[in-house]
Protein backbone atom coordinates (compact mmCIF):
# COMPACT_ATOMS: atom_id res chain seq x y z
CA UNK A 1 0.00 0.00 0.00
CA UNK A 2 1.12 3.34 -0.60
CA UNK A 3 2.71 6.07 1.82
CA UNK A 4 1.90 8.74 -0.18
CA UNK A 5 -0.15 11.01 0.77
CA UNK A 6 -1.79 13.52 -1.41
CA UNK A 7 -1.72 17.12 -0.88
CA UNK A 8 -5.26 18.40 0.26
CA UNK A 9 -7.42 20.84 -2.68
CA UNK A 10 -7.95 24.05 -2.54
CA UNK A 11 -11.36 24.75 -0.88
CA UNK A 12 -14.02 25.68 -3.01
CA UNK A 13 -16.91 28.28 -2.50
CA UNK A 14 -18.64 26.43 -5.03
CA UNK A 15 -22.11 24.78 -3.81
CA UNK A 16 -22.15 21.22 -4.71
CA UNK A 17 -24.18 17.96 -3.41
CA UNK A 18 -22.18 15.04 -2.34
CA UNK A 19 -23.59 11.46 -1.23
CA UNK A 20 -21.85 9.32 0.91
CA UNK A 21 -23.27 6.18 1.16
CA UNK A 22 -22.12 3.92 4.15
CA UNK A 23 -22.03 0.09 4.97
CA UNK A 24 -24.16 -0.52 8.17
CA UNK A 25 -22.07 -3.63 8.43
CA UNK A 26 -18.65 -3.51 10.65
CA UNK A 27 -20.40 -0.20 12.07
CA UNK A 28 -17.22 0.63 13.90
CA UNK A 29 -14.65 0.79 11.47
CA UNK A 30 -17.11 2.25 8.93
CA UNK A 31 -17.72 4.94 11.29
CA UNK A 32 -14.44 6.28 11.33
CA UNK A 33 -14.09 6.79 7.05
CA UNK A 34 -17.91 8.64 7.69
CA UNK A 35 -16.58 11.17 10.34
CA UNK A 36 -13.18 11.51 8.32
CA UNK A 37 -14.54 12.15 4.93
CA UNK A 38 -17.70 13.94 6.01
CA UNK A 39 -14.91 16.38 7.86
CA UNK A 40 -12.47 16.50 4.64
CA UNK A 41 -15.72 17.71 2.63
CA UNK A 42 -16.78 20.42 5.04
CA UNK A 43 -12.85 21.76 4.98
CA UNK A 44 -12.70 21.47 1.05
CA UNK A 45 -15.92 22.34 0.12
CA UNK A 46 -17.91 24.37 2.71
CA UNK A 47 -20.81 25.90 1.05
CA UNK A 48 -21.52 22.22 -0.17
CA UNK A 49 -24.52 19.53 1.22
CA UNK A 50 -23.44 16.27 2.19
CA UNK A 51 -25.92 13.82 2.48
CA UNK A 52 -25.15 10.13 4.76
CA UNK A 53 -26.93 7.37 3.30
CA UNK A 54 -26.71 3.70 5.28
CA UNK A 55 -27.45 0.60 3.51
CA UNK A 56 -27.05 -2.95 5.64
CA UNK A 57 -23.26 -4.29 3.93
CA UNK A 58 -20.84 -3.63 1.42
CA UNK A 59 -22.88 -5.87 -1.48
CA UNK A 60 -25.50 -3.25 -1.55
CA UNK A 61 -23.94 -0.10 -1.43
CA UNK A 62 -23.65 -0.55 -5.03
CA UNK A 63 -27.20 -1.32 -5.88
CA UNK A 64 -27.66 2.33 -4.30
CA UNK A 65 -25.11 4.24 -5.58
CA UNK A 66 -26.77 3.65 -9.16
CA UNK A 67 -30.17 4.82 -7.99
CA UNK A 68 -28.63 7.83 -6.86
CA UNK A 69 -26.56 8.37 -9.90
CA UNK A 70 -29.52 8.07 -12.09
CA UNK A 71 -31.14 11.15 -10.15
CA UNK A 72 -27.81 13.25 -11.91
CA UNK A 73 -27.53 15.60 -9.08
CA UNK A 74 -24.33 14.98 -7.10
CA UNK A 75 -21.31 16.25 -7.59
CA UNK A 76 -19.86 12.70 -6.47
CA UNK A 77 -20.60 9.54 -4.75
CA UNK A 78 -18.36 8.19 -2.07
CA UNK A 79 -18.92 4.20 -1.38
CA UNK A 80 -17.51 3.35 2.64
CA UNK A 81 -16.92 -0.49 3.67
CA UNK A 82 -15.05 -2.80 5.28
CA UNK A 83 -14.95 -5.64 4.85
CA UNK A 84 -12.85 -7.88 6.79
CA UNK A 85 -10.75 -10.39 5.29
CA UNK A 86 -10.65 -14.00 7.15
CA UNK A 87 -10.10 -17.32 6.14
CA UNK A 88 -11.61 -17.96 3.19
CA UNK A 89 -11.27 -15.84 0.06
CA UNK A 90 -15.19 -14.52 0.59
CA UNK A 91 -14.16 -11.00 1.30
CA UNK A 92 -11.96 -10.98 -1.94
CA UNK A 93 -14.54 -12.21 -3.98
CA UNK A 94 -16.91 -9.54 -1.98
CA UNK A 95 -14.32 -7.00 -2.82
CA UNK A 96 -14.06 -7.26 -6.44
CA UNK A 97 -17.62 -7.60 -7.60
CA UNK A 98 -18.57 -4.22 -5.55
CA UNK A 99 -15.67 -2.68 -6.93
CA UNK A 100 -16.88 -3.75 -10.71
CA UNK A 101 -20.05 -3.28 -10.03
CA UNK A 102 -19.04 0.97 -8.76
CA UNK A 103 -16.62 1.35 -12.22
CA UNK A 104 -19.84 0.15 -13.73
CA UNK A 105 -21.76 3.08 -12.41
CA UNK A 106 -19.74 5.10 -13.04
CA UNK A 107 -18.92 4.16 -16.90
CA UNK A 108 -23.31 4.17 -17.68
CA UNK A 109 -23.56 7.56 -15.30
CA UNK A 110 -20.88 9.82 -15.57
CA UNK A 111 -21.32 10.37 -12.44
CA UNK A 112 -17.87 9.71 -9.82
CA UNK A 113 -18.45 6.69 -8.06
CA UNK A 114 -15.15 6.34 -5.32
CA UNK A 115 -14.96 3.62 -2.74
CA UNK A 116 -12.13 3.64 -0.20
CA UNK A 117 -10.19 0.66 0.17
CA UNK A 118 -8.28 -0.45 3.13
CA UNK A 119 -6.58 -3.83 3.63
CA UNK A 120 -8.07 -5.77 6.79
CA UNK A 121 -6.70 -8.90 6.24
CA UNK A 122 -4.76 -9.05 9.57
CA UNK A 123 -7.42 -7.13 12.20
CA UNK A 124 -9.24 -10.15 13.01
CA UNK A 125 -6.09 -11.60 13.77
CA UNK A 126 -5.22 -8.96 15.83
CA UNK A 127 -8.50 -8.47 17.34
CA UNK A 128 -8.59 -12.00 18.84
CA UNK A 129 -5.27 -11.51 20.70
Amino acid sequence: MSQFVSPRPRVSSVKGRFVLMASRFNAKYVQGLVTHCTDELRIISPASDVTLLRVPGAFEIPIVVREIARKGNTEAIVALGVILQEETPHAQHLAQVVTQALQQVSLDRGTAAGRTAFEMANLLAELRK
